[in-house]
C-alpha cells in the first residue's frame, strides 16, 4: 500500500563521547535529505573525475602542488614536497581523477558509502589546506564539503535506496554478511 503520508514518529540518535553526550531527534523526511547530499557529492566527485580523465590534456598534480597552493597554507611544505617527489606526483595524478570517479561511483550506487565517504572527506581536507583562504574565516565550501561526507557516512546513508542495504543482509548460512564480520559495518552503510 502506498502512502503520502510523513511519518511523524521520532528517529531519535545519541553519541558519547569523551564523556559527553548528545542527543537528537531527526524529522521523518532527514532520510530523503540524507539521500540527497549522498547523490549530490556522488554526483560532484563522479563528474570531477570523469571530467579530469576524459580532458585533452592528461590530468597532472604537479602543477596544483607547485603553484596554487597559497604560501600561507599550513601545509605548504607538504604539498610542495609531494609536487616536486616525482613518483608522488604521479601517483597522485593518477590517484586524484581516479579517486573522484570511485568514489562518486560508490556514493551514487550506496556501495562502500562508508569507505567512500571517508575518503571524500580526506579529500576534502587535503583541498581544504591546498585552497587556504582564510579572508572570510576558517569555514569555506572545501571545509562544508568535508562534513556533508562525514555526514553522509555518520546517517549510513548507503542504507537509503542503496546497495549497502543489500549486501550487508546479504544472507550466509541463516546469518546476514554483518553479522559474520561486524567490521564491514565501517566500509558498509
Amino acid at each position: 500500500m502506498a502512502t503520502n503520508e510523513i511519518n511523524t514518529g521520532i528517529n531519535e540518535f545519541e553519541s558519547t563521547i569523551g564523556g559527553l553526550t548528545v542527543r537528537g531527534k531527526a524529522h521523518s523526511l532527514s532520510a530523503w535529505f540524507v539521500l540527497a547530499l549522498r547523490l549530490m557529492m556522488g554526483y560532484a566527485f563522479l563528474y570531477s573525475g570523469v571530467d579530469k580523465l576524459l580532458a585533452a590534456e592528461p590530468f597532472s598534480a604537479t602543477g596544483y602542488l607547485m603553484n596554487a597552493v597559497p604560501a600561507e597554507s599550513p601545509l605548504v611544505g607538504i604539498f610542495h614536497w609531494m609536487g616536486s617527489t616525482p613518483w608522488f606526483a604521479d601517483f597522485l595524478s593518477v590517484a586524484v581523477p581516479w579517486g573522484e570517479l570511485l568514489i562518486g561511483a560508490a556514493l551514487i550506487v550506496g556501495f562502500m558509502t562508508r569507505l567512500a565517504a571517508f575518503w571524500g572527506a580526506f579529500m576534502m581536507l587535503m583541498f581544504y589546506f591546498g585552497n587556504w583562504e582564510v579572508a572570510h574565516g576558517l569555514i569555506n565550501g572545501d571545509f562544508a564539503y568535508m562534513l556533508v561526507f562525514l555526514s553522509v557516512a555518520a546517517f549510513g546513508a548507503g542504507r537509503i535506496l542503496g546497495l549497502d542495504a543489500i549486501v550487508e543482509n546479504y544472507d550466509l548460512d541463516g546469518e546476514t554478511l554483518v553479522e559474520r564480520y561486524p567490521r564491514l559495518r565501517y566500509v558498509l552503510g
